[in-house]
């Protein structure tokens, strides 16, 4: 076997290894005319989501919208994407799921036909919940019911690159009261998230959810304040092939800390994993990874009328971290009043640091770099935000998250109560932003913004023409500087203003691999 087809299969497997992305195409020889130094740039032809077990609240609704942008040059033509239930889940409730559950999808994929064996060797009974038929038009559905189940999924062909789903559920009593948003995640070996909790005034869980045919084998680590929290528990926890396992934080340890980092690693397999915090006082929401360890991190979507903000900073590697905290507004960068001073990481031990109100009527972004004279320590970092006074309050999560140095999308935007928040930490920069068709109908429309450097815009995004349903919107940087993304999704229940903010990095559906002239296809 040469050299080039060598690193052609080593670029597509660390790409399913790392992003979940199981397969790329090898290039058209049409296509491989430059020489065998410079890369070509090809759609991924298999992509993965996870999306957790929503509430055990009997007051639960869940809306689902999946959603694969248009336009992926070379994608091809075909494929399918998919969202089933996980199959041990599915084995304790069909029975009774159609009696238990107002199940629903826009696309009527929710029939009587039995779904054909799948070629994973799924168990051929399982009928998807959910399925995208094409490119550029979003697919919904519903599910309400405490025992809604994990959904695992897939998709190849053109509706692989980008492929993205939403899960938002309304909780309108309970621990769990509020909006709880997530991206339904690609699966991983490995996961951080700052922000968590064994407090007793906290009910947390990590979703393991294994989309394969096999066993995983996972660890959950804990550190606080001081340090690794003591367990007997968190090792070699067993996720079944095709299954989800949701683990209560707090019987991991018997230390009760109010921040907590959680670190999701696999022995064996590859799983998706996501936080479900409740908090008795204030509700909850998902509490999504943190994007990779990096010295320098973007927090983007602080709401104008935040009143309360804490920031959890971990440092997984062996260096202290000593950051600055400063804020991106609508005119300009801060350093806010609570964060004078710089914030000292400790190797291994979690930080935080209660900004209060900082965004004081103008939406933000939060910004971590090095001090001066500091080293560049590569830090994970989440926000916890609270919106409302008293009894009133909601909370949501902002995890750190990369540029959009291609594309990324978010779906399940509605006519009210959506906002795009894009900050540009450095230089300039210039995104365009798609609005898609509707799920039930409408044309898309797009707009351009130019983000200055050094600030956040929070704006209204557009809408489709003619919109029905729910609808997509997609980023995609054009020049300058680099952009970060989140939007937020807002409703008032009862005077309780329930919220929930989803970042947009970047979505990977494109892939450099080796170009060359010879034929790939055939290993030699």
């Amino acid at each position: 076997m040469n050299r080039t087809t060598l690193s052609l299969i080593a670029a597509a497997t660390a790409l399913a290894a790392v992003t979940g992305f199981a397969a790329v195409s090898a290039p058209d020889a049409s296509e491989t005319t430059a020489t065998a130094k410079t890369p070509a740039r090809l759609p991924v032809e298999r992509s993965s989501l996870l999306c957790p077990a929503p509430s055990t609240s009997e007051l639960a609704e869940t809306a689902y919208t999946s959603f694969t942008p248009a336009g992926t040059e070379g994608a091809g033509t075909g494929g399918a994407a998919e969202l089933a239930p996980s199959v041990t889940l599915l084995d304790d409730t069909a029975a009774d799921d159609e009696k238990k559950t107002d199940d629903k999808a826009d696309d009527g994929t929710n029939d009587d036909k039995a779904k054909e064996p799948a070629a994973d060797g799924a168990d051929a009974k399982v009928k998807p919940f959910l399925a995208l038929k094409e490119p550029g038009k979003p697919v919904s559905g519903t599910k309400n019911a405490s025992d809604a189940p994990a959904l695992v999924g897939t998709a190849t062909g053109p509706l692989a690159p980008g492929w993205t789903t939403q899960q938002t559920t309304t909780v309108t009593a309970g621990d769990a009261r509020g909006l709880l948003g997530v991206t339904c995640t690609a699966p991983d070996s490995d996961f951080w998230f700052p922000g968590a909790s064994t407090d007793k005034s906290r009910q947390d869980y990590v979703h393991l959810t294994n989309p394969d045919d096999t066993a995983a084998v996972a660890d959950v680590a804990l550190y606080g304040k001081e340090g690794t929290l003591k367990s007997d528990t968190g090792e070699s926890i067993p996720v079944p092939a095709r299954s989800s396992v949701p683990v209560l934080l707090s019987t991991l340890t018997g230390e009760a800390e109010p921040n907590v980092t959680v670190h999701v690693s696999t022995r064996t397999g590859r799983v998706g994993a996501v936080v479900n915090a409740a908090d008795e006082k204030i509700g909850g929401d998902w509490l999504a990874a943190s994007a990779d360890p990096a010295p320098r991190v973007v927090l983007p979507g602080v709401p104008a009328d935040a009143t309360s903000v804490r920031l959890v900073v971990f440092a997984p590697g062996e260096d202290d971290a000593e950051l600055k905290v400063e804020l991106a507004g609508k005119s300009g960068t801060i350093v806010p009043a609570a964060a004078a001073e710089t914030l000292n990481v400790k190797s291994g031990m979690t930080a935080s640091l209660d900004l209060e109100d900082v965004a004081k009527g103008e939406p933000g972004s939060v910004l971590l770099s090095p001090a001066e004279e500091a080293g560049e320590t590569p830090v994970v970092a989440a926000l916890r935000v609270v919106r409302g006074k008293g009894a009133d309050q909601e909370v949501a999560f902002i995890p750190a998250t990369g540029p959009v140095a291609e594309r990324a999308t978010v779906a399940d935007n509605r006519v009210k109560g959506s906002t795009l928040s894009l900050a540009a930490p450095g230089k300039t920069g210039k995104v365009k932003v798609t609005a898609s068709a509707g799920s039930g109908g409408g044309e898309q429309v797009v707009k351009t913004y130019t983000v200055k450097g050094g600030t956040t815009q929070a704006v209204a995004p557009p809408v489709p023409t003619g919109l029905k349903g729910s609808y997509a919107l997609t980023v995609e940087h054009e020049s300058g500087g680099p952009v970060h993304a989140a939007r937020t999704l807002a409703v008032t229940q009862d005077g309780v203003p329930m919220f929930t903010v989803q970042t947009l990095p970047d979505d990977r559906g494109m892939v450099s691999v080796p170009a060359t002239k010879e034929d790939l296809s055939v290993l030699k």
